[in-house]
């Protein structure tokens, strides 16, 4: 189990607490694939999705992990809540702990809210989203599928590519690739690099073909961003389609990085700007596996903080309780 009730940051992790939950994930990728993808490890658990923003993978890929870990799940948006009353996030919260939930996954538009509900709350807060500050589940499920591919993190080369100056995803990634050894470059226009992030231990480049063209150093993996307009108070690109042409990832550039290459996308994809329809659905692109992945590493989270009975190894057992 992990000792602590709250998935907040991918900072706070140690790195042997992020293998932890990668290799339970990996226990729990059994369960998804029977006739009955459900084990008793969280029977009488109450789970809460506190969803503030839009989701659509986040939010179901953690229902369904609650549900298939048999707890109770609850879900919760702003429009159909007390939050379009006027009553604030925190004692909205303290009415759900009241009424004995044992977890939280909140998704917000602010930065910090869930780092707030956890200071204050017994209940366990899982953070599935905050503004523009981290997404650490999205983070381990990056690390997950990276891992079940490579069948290693340590040493491989990783660029970010896109909009990371607005982007959450990209902020946990570089947390988690460096924590595991990997190399990771920020590709994107001067305007979306946040300015002095080398000291994060990463290295920048303003230019997406120059970044692929390095020789032996060719990307082990490619990882690519949404165009975030929705949290652009001003104009960072003279236009979306000079940035696609620039910073999309095509077919042509694509075969200028190694043979065996990974794409991924946190998603929701944009075709078309940051990312061409043939790449997306191309043989190098585990971005659908991502998303199956993302359900077994929340799995794995919601067992490991909420003291799941029985071990790891049970988990997998094809006999339900």
């Amino acid at each position: 189990m992990l000792k602590r009730k709250d998935l907040l940051s991918i900072t706070e992790l140690a790195p042997d607490e992020i293998t932890t939950i990668l290799d339970t994930a990996e226990s729990l990728t059994q369960v998804m694939t029977r006739d009955i993808k459900k084990v008793p490890a969280l029977r009488g658990k109450t789970v809460i999705n506190l969803f503030v923003e839009p989701s659509t993978r986040t939010r179901t890929s953690f229902e369904l992990a609650a549900k298939r870990l048999s707890a109770d799940i609850v879900n919760i948006t702003s429009s159909a809540s007390s939050l379009a009353k006027g009553e604030g996030l925190l004692d909205m919260a303290k009415n759900l702990e009241a009424m004995r939930a044992d977890l939280i996954v909140l998704r917000h538009p602010a930065a910090g809210a869930p780092h707030l509900l956890a200071k204050a709350l017994r209940t366990g807060v899982i953070n599935a989203g905050d503004g523009a500050h981290e997404h650490p589940t999205q983070a381990l499920l990056d690390l997950f599928t990276i891992r079940e591919r490579k069948k290693t993190l340590s040493g491989l080369r990783v660029l970010l590519v896109g909009d990371i100056l607005h982007s959450r995803v990209a902020r946990s990634d570089m947390h988690a690739l460096r924590k595991m050894g990997a190399q990771v470059t920020l590709v994107g226009p001067a305007t979306m690099i946040p300015r002095g992030i080398e000291p994060w231990g990463v290295q920048v480049e303003y230019d997406f073909d120059k970044a692929l063209d390095r020789g032996e150093q060719k990307p082990d993996v490619i990882i690519m961003l949404r165009l975030q307009l929705e949290r652009q108070e001003k104009a960072f690109i003279p236009s979306i389609r000079e940035y696609s042409k620039l910073f999309g990832l095509t077919m042509a550039r694509l075969r200028r990085a190694a043979p065996d290459v990974l794409v991924m996308h946190p998603g929701p994809m944009n075709r078309g700007i940051e990312i061409s329809p043939d790449v997306a659905d191309s043989l190098s692109s585990v971005i659908l596996d991502q998303v199956t992945n993302g359900v077994a590493v929340r799995m794995a989270l919601l067992y490991l903080l909420m003291g799941g009975k029985g071990n790891e190894s049970s988990l997998s057992r094809r006999k339900d309780d």
